[in-house]
């Protein structure tokens, strides 16, 4: 698993991210793709596909892994892990704090 070191910093209100989509947000020069799942929690991983770039808040997620919208390849949301022989990809740590969703520790 990779998770990488983050600055607590706050996104924007939770009512952003519908349940079961995700959004795309620019944390200093990183762009982190946050899902909120169906059943309300949350997950954070790099919002780049490392394959060619496909932005991964677009694509396809369920309770366990997201799905790139390009390609098809897919990583776990909560290791970073591909379970189709790419690269692994970032997570972050993300909570919900009043509202907010709190990315970082």
């Amino acid at each position: 698993m990779t998770i990488a070191p983050i600055a607590e910093t706050v996104l924007g209100p939770i009512d952003e991210i519908p349940f079961g989509e995700g959004r795309t947000y620019a944390v200093g020069s990183d762009m982190i793709a946050v899902f909120r799942l169906r059943d309300g929690s949350l997950r954070a991983v790099s919002a780049v596909c490392p394959h060619k770039g496909g932005p991964l808040a677009d694509g396809q997620i369920d309770n366990r892994v997201v799905v790139c919208p390009l390609h098809l390849y897919a990583w776990d949301l909560a290791t970073g892990c591909s379970q189709s022989g790419q690269p692994p990809i970032n997570v972050y740590p993300v909570r919900v704090d009043d509202g907010h969703i709190i990315l970082g520790d």
